[in-house]
């Protein structure tokens, strides 16, 4: 009888990583909020939400890649990563729906509930792009190829410094 691997640390999600990934986004709400209201004083609200929240991004995008999941961040991942924030953006909208239309409850604490329904799966969408799995070659954060078996993409050289 055959037993299948355990599972690795990058095919199976640890404690850590989903509380480290909690506090990173409670600092980048935190850092998001902060920068809105700076920019706020000088530009207007639109404008300054769109900066405030593509900043936001770039550095949940290195947090993550540093503390979460312990990884050289790559271009690659780096272009992948606003997939986290469009899945996160697709559920709170159906969700607030969900709640507000469909459920007939009020819509003062709706994207709060709907930001919690999100967050599993914003986990998975961002453990999928910063994380590369066995075996898999094409996989976002995974070997495509351009360096010896066994090499990592920080190996071959297309990782970004800050």
């Amino acid at each position: 009888m055959r037993t299948a691997p355990a599972p690795s640390a990058t095919t199976r999600p640890t404690a850590r990583q989903i509380t480290v990934f909690a506090v990173v986004g409670v600092v980048n709400t935190g850092a998001y909020y902060g920068l809105y209201l700076l920019f706020l004083l000088r530009l207007p609200y639109l404008l300054a939400h769109v900066l405030a929240f593509l900043l936001s991004m770039v550095g949940s995008f290195f947090l993550n890649a540093r503390f979460t999941y312990r990884t050289r961040p790559t271009w690659r991942k780096f272009l992948l990563f606003p997939l986290t924030n469009a899945a996160n953006f697709a559920i709170t909208t159906a969700g607030v729906y969900l709640i507000v239309d469909v459920l007939r409850a009020g819509s003062r604490f709706a994207p709060l509930l709907a930001s919690a329904a999100a967050i599993p799966v914003t986990f998975v969408v961002s453990r999928w792009i910063m994380l590369p799995r066995a075996g898999d070659q094409s996989a976002p954060g995974g070997r495509r190829g351009g360096g010896p078996p066994g090499r990592s993409p920080a190996d071959t050289g297309d990782h970004l410094t800050v």
